[in-house]
């Protein structure tokens, strides 16, 4: 394959001058992945450690049994009933049974990645949603609950017909199926069904998050991966001839293409960092270790990994081969940027994607500017605009303006599965709003500056999260930090700052809000506190949880307001949780003092809180 350079947009479009159907090398994930095992069929495909501190012993599949797996699976599934329709999801950490299991179920059927850390009834309401016919799960492992959640769901999910167990034993009885017993009783050179898979045929369905509600799910076609593989293959970040790190979890898009099919698209060497990826402590501790033993040329991370690392020291490792850190979710502080790079001696990318556009839009250049905060220029063949809405639909935004930002490319999915979600999803035709806030520079970098559902609405007043949240990060012993919108009686809400320090760090809370006080421009956006927690909640994938913080800040803002109230309660409780009906809603426990009655302790609470938009309950004990 040609070595690819970018090193600016005049790059991208120089590559665009070809026609995207002539780069197409496969039409379904099956081809693409075939052609990538004949680049060299004994060359490894993946190497698996267990733990962090067994990397140097790990176990190896080239690609000639790589392939030879594929097709058992696909025909494992096609035997249990699996049609190009049927849907199969799994429950599984990161192992090489888990690539088999997406890659010959995508051949077989439509493959449902569910993030097994998520609550059994969650679990269930996602496979209700999907359709699930198969599913798939760990077996009985000590220290995973896995088998427990997947016995749940089938008693909840009755269109679920089998379970396949990974590592454990088959009970026909019961219809489960232990996939290592018979996977080797089925042909590993070809499909079995004979099926011919259509671009336009749906490989995936994944769970673009939210707990409540009917789950949103994004449908993949074949067309979509393959296409996500070669533009990511086509931005000049990986080679064939690279090792690459995978950490991060093989429920999410990034892990799946990034770290898996893009890669295996052009026979590239995978290492999978432990089933844990980089919840592994080991794995981290031994980072450096592990990148000499295998000489890794990449890994994909999130902010909060490059953090833990910047702690680890390099000692006498042999690092050289180490090219680009790929990151994203976040934002990245320039102090986090300039250290891991000093430390390391590598460049750190930032990107920008989402499960809507199959997984990655934009990186920062490998071979040209890294302007630190940006997350880089457009890949190949993925159309990326700034769009601002018009009364007659939307306008391109000039550069520098901020708006929506906006995509369109053969990698962009077409709607969500549940069809109700589907309501102003798209700016115009083709073109899906991401619902993120950025601007684009003359030189065609984007810069995220907020989410449009994460504005900070003061009095009418419009407040980006970004405007506190960079403030924040240049500060030296902040590591993470998020700001939100906390209920006013006053305002409607006011914005207040959550802040995670560097280990070790002795910032106070006054030392923060004196920083804010002299870099914040706009009065109305300084935070009307600030927070300091031993820890912020992060998604899996390691994106902070801002839904969480939400609840927290109307926590704090009703136990606030009704612990104000004099001579009443003897204690009070304030729990805040998503609401199907209202979206948040709190349930505030009193326990009157003696001689005040049940009515007089909810008209008190009441009257605090008439002011306030979140519902509520009152319990009284």
């Amino acid at each position: 394959m040609q070595e690819i350079r970018i090193a600016s947009v005049a790059d991208v479009e120089e590559l665009e001058k070809v026609p995207f159907e002539q780069r197409l090398k496969a039409k379904n994930t099956y081809e693409m992945l075939k052609l990538g095992a004949e680049v060299d069929p004994n060359a490894p495909a993946m190497s698996f450690m267990l733990s962090g501190e067994t990397y140097n012993s790990p176990m190896t599949v080239n690609y000639a049994e790589f392939w030879r797996k594929i097709n058992q699976t696909a025909n494992m599934f096609h035997d249990l009933g699996i049609g190009p329709t049927d849907v199969i999801t799994y429950l599984l950490p990161n192992l090489p049974h888990t690539h088999y299991i997406l890659w010959g179920g995508e051949a077989a059927g439509v493959v449902n990645p569910i993030n097994p850390m998520l609550e059994a009834h969650t679990i269930a309401d996602i496979c209700e949603a999907a359709g699930t016919k198969v599913l798939v799960a760990l077996g009985e492992v000590p220290g995973s609950d896995i088998w427990e959640k997947a016995e749940m769901v089938r008693e909840k999910v009755s269109g679920i017909q089998k379970i396949v167990r990974v590592f454990g034993a088959g009970d026909e009885a019961n219809n489960i199926v232990g996939f290592d017993e018979v996977i080797e009783n089925y042909n590993g050179d070809s499909l079995d069904s004979g099926r011919e898979i259509q671009p336009q045929d749906i490989a995936s369905l994944f769970h673009t998050g939210g707990t409540t509600g009917t789950p949103k799910l994004a449908p993949h076609t074949h067309y979509n991966e393959v296409a996500m593989a070669t533009m990511m293959t086509m931005s000049g970040i990986m080679k064939s001839s690279d090792t690459l790190l995978c950490g991060l979890p093989l429920f999410h898009v990034n892990g799946v293409m990034v770290t898996g099919g893009a890669p295996f698209s052009i026979g590239a060497h995978v290492v999978l960092l432990s089933p844990q990826g980089y919840r592994d402590p080991g794995v981290l501790m031994n980072f450096f270790k592990i990148v000499e033993f295998y000489k890794a040329a990449f890994f994909s991370c999130v902010p909060t990994v490059l953090s833990v690392l910047l702690d680890i020291p390099t000692g006498d490792a042999d690092i050289s081969s180490l090219q680009f850190a790929l990151c994203g979710a976040a934002p990245l502080s320039v102090e986090l940027i300039q250290r891991f790079e000093a430390h390391t001696k590598m460049k750190v990318l930032e990107g920008y994607g989402l499960t809507e556009g199959t997984t990655a839009s934009c990186v920062n250049p490998p071979e040209g500017e890294q302007r630190v905060g940006s997350i880089g220029i457009r890949l190949p063949y993925q159309e990326m605009k700034i769009m601002i809405p018009t009364s007659t639909g939307a306008k391109e935004a000039a550069p520098n303006e901020i708006g929506a930002v906006c995509i369109k490319g053969p990698n962009v999915f077409t709607g969500y599965l549940d069809q109700t979600k589907n309501t102003d999803i798209w700016m115009k035709e083709g073109w899906f709003n991401t619902g993120d806030l950025g601007r684009q520079d003359e030189d065609g970098y984007f810069w995220l500056t907020g989410r449009q559902k994460d504005l900070i609405i003061r009095g009418g007043h419009n407040i980006d999260p970004a405007a506190i949240e960079e403030p924040l990060y240049r500060l030296m012993g902040v590591q993470v930090a998020a700001a939100v919108g906390r209920p006013d009686a006053h305002a409607g809400e006011v914005p207040v700052a959550f802040v995670q320090l560097q280990q070790g760090s002795e910032l106070t809370k006054e030392e923060i809000e004196a920083h804010l006080q002299k870099e914040i421009g706009e009065r109305a956006a300084i935070p009307k506190e600030v927070y300091i927690l031993e820890e912020i909640p992060l998604t899996p994938v390691g994106k902070i949880f801002k839904p969480s913080l939400r609840h927290e800040a109307v926590r704090l803002a009703y136990l606030d307001e009704v612990q104000k109230i004099e001579n009443m309660f003897e204690s009070v409780d304030v729990t805040v949780n998503e609401d199907k009906v209202h979206g948040t809603k709190a349930l505030i426990k009193v326990k009157p003092m003696a001689g005040v009655t049940e009515d007089q302790a909810w008209k008190a609470v009441n009257d605090a809180l008439a002011r306030f938009t979140v519902r509520y309950d009152i319990q009284t004990e």
